[in-house]
């Protein structure tokens, strides 16, 4: 039986490393970085989402990186369309792909497939909406009782989503998600690491971040944003971790230090909520590593991906 083609995954919270540990392996592996990031896919933040640099790209080969403009949105299951061709081609080429990324609802719908759900009914999406969150989960527990156990009275994003697609579509969530498609999990020898490093160290690396943003460039990539009629508040690109931190600044809603502050904060809380998704929901048999130690990272793909 012919073996199924590798796929090498690192996943973890931002600044905790994957980048690195990705180039290194690309290079001692002839392989490719693919992009499993929701905000590296965009032009017009390499700053401000620690994207890899010009240089880092010259040195492997990397994909999905800023390849779409910030007027446009980019969805989970876009994106895993255009990573399986990545993928795809990779493989076809010889090589081998590393996919990289601390966007854990990509990496899950790459792998596992995305629900089948139609496209929602206007209308119901606008009353739905228009609910206040306590009356809308009140209706979901007649409409849909195990979602509504399952998510938080509080919830307004999820409940909405979970009552507008039973409305529109008379099946619940739940129903759509068990028969998920177009995953690649089983067509792939997929070799998976998570890093979670200590979280003191990660913090502090989340700092240091925020203050190098500032001096390299993210403030220009923000002013660059906010001139362009076509990019609206509502675009996926200017809820990225950061932006509106810095445009308060720039629009003198705040001080250079107030800005600093409120980036280091939402960094280091976007890091803490990718630590905790890592740790709980991927598969039991994903290796969790632990150290801060990136050589201990690159000895465990190498005992692998040499066997």
């Amino acid at each position: 039986m012919q073996s199924l083609p590798r796929l090498a995954l690192i996943a973890g919270p931002t600044a905790s490393g994957k980048s690195a540990l990705a180039m290194d392996l690309a290079e001692r592996h002839d392989g490719v970085v693919v992009n499993a990031d929701s905000a590296q896919v965009y032009s017009n933040l390499r700053i401000l989402s620690a994207r890899p640099s010009t240089a880092d790209e010259a040195r492997v080969p990397h994909r999905l990186f800023g390849y779409i403009d910030g007027a446009e949105s980019c969805s989970a299951a876009r994106w895993a369309g255009d990573a399986r061709r990545a993928i795809a081609e990779t493989h076809a080429a010889g090589k081998l792909p590393i996919l990289v990324g601390g966007t854990g609802l990509y990496i899950r719908t790459l792998l596992d497939g995305i629900a089948p759900i139609p496209e929602i009914d206007s209308a119901v999406r606008e009353q739905v909406r228009a609910l206040p969150v306590a009356e809308a989960h009140a209706r979901l527990r007649h409409a849909d009782p195990d979602a509504a156990a399952r998510l938080a009275p509080a919830d307004t994003t999820r409940v909405a989503r979970a009552l507008e697609v039973i409305r529109s579509t008379g099946r619940t969530l739940a129903e759509w998600q068990a028969h998920r498609q177009g995953g690649i999990a089983d067509s792939v020898d997929l070799i998976p690491a998570i890093l979670l490093p200590d979280r003191d160290w990660l913090l502090a690396r989340c700092d240091a971040r925020a203050e190098a943003m500032l001096e390299d460039g993210a403030v220009a990539e923000v002013a660059a944003l906010l001139v362009r009629r076509d990019i609206t508040p509502n675009l996926s690109v200017r809820r990225a971790i950061g932006v509106q931190d810095i445009a308060n600044w720039l629009n003198g809603k705040t001080s250079r230090a107030q800005a600093l502050d409120a980036l280091r904060l939402a960094t280091r809380q976007y890091a803490k909520r990718q630590f905790t998704w890592f740790r709980n929901q991927p598969p039991a048999s994903w290796p969790l590593l632990l150290t801060s130690d990136l050589s201990n990272y690159t000895a465990h793909y190498d005992r692998i991906l040499r066997s």
